[in-house]
């Protein structure tokens, strides 16, 4: 299918360049509000991972970062439609760089319109427990058949538990709208378990609670590489955005922002 030239795009494309960007002394950002610990609003501030990782870019660049935070859309082409290549439909436009951006080989060549750079982080579905629940063993799916666990309603981990065979985890598994909500059950005792991505497990343990990464029989999409999309016509600014990560991650910076949010840090395989 043909590209879209860039001088057909709307007006808000203008500055998307990296010598405009260069110029004019800052760069944006798109990141999913309300996500912690990757981006969300703290005291009135906008913090988290991926904030960390936007302004290490803007850095490298040498110009300063901004950062709008957007409500998820209906599936990932739509958010990269708003956010990079088009731009919603009411309010907004387009930005430079999209953070927290889930890489996929087959999907990254469908989606002409955007690069696919600066991989920095691998991911992977664990189970949070809480410790007095499992002193010994720790749990694995096939508990939650006499255990309760919390999801987050419709993710990943909620397809996994509600596909075990012959719907043998139903009763037991209890949804919340959040991660952050299902570990406060956790902590609270409203579950022994929680199933989700081990960021967001890691970043809502307790004294109360721990978390592991055990096999997971049957799990497609177990793991999972973060990265960033870039405007397909401006591959100055994908490279630059690309090299600054990959900086990030060989100087231990990238490493530094996961342990200063008591997180696990996973480089991408590739690296």
């Amino acid at each position: 299918m043909p590209q879209p030239k860039p001088q057909n795009a709307s007006r808000d494309i203008v500055g998307q360049d990296l010598d405009t960007i260069q110029d004019r002394g800052f760069m944006t950002f798109a990141a999913y509000e309300d996500y912690p610990p990757w981006s969300y609003t703290e005291g009135g501030k906008i913090v988290g991972v991926d904030i960390e990782i936007g302004k290490l870019i803007a850095e490298d660049l040498g110009v300063e970062a901004r950062f709008n935070l957007v409500a998820p859309g209906e599936d990932l082409l739509t958010d990269l439609r708003n956010w990079i290549w088009k731009g919603p439909i009411v309010g907004g436009a387009v930005v430079n760089v999209m953070l927290h951006v889930p890489y996929d080989s087959e999907f990254a060549c469908r989606v002409e319109q955007v690069v696919f750079t600066g991989q920095y982080h691998q991911e992977q579905i664990a189970i949070a427990y809480r410790k007095d629940d499992y002193p010994d063993e720790k749990p694995i799916p096939a508990y939650f058949r006499f255990d309760t666990v919390g999801v987050e309603n419709d993710s990943i981990a909620d397809f996994y538990l509600s596909a075990f065979p012959g719907g043998q985890l139903s009763g037991n598994v209890t949804r919340y709208p959040t991660m952050t909500e299902a570990m406060e059950g956790l902590d609270q005792g409203a579950t022994m378990a929680a199933m989700g991505p081990l960021a967001e497990l890691e970043f809502g343990l307790t004294e109360n609670t721990d978390v592991h990464t055990p096999p997971l029989p049957g799990f497609a999409v177990g793991k999972w590489t973060a990265g960033v999309g870039v405007h397909f016509a401006y591959r100055p600014l994908a490279y630059a955005v690309g090299d600054a990560i990959y900086a990030g991650l060989q100087d231990g910076r990238i490493e530094q922002i996961f342990t200063d949010f008591g997180l696990t840090h996973t480089p991408p395989e590739f690296q």
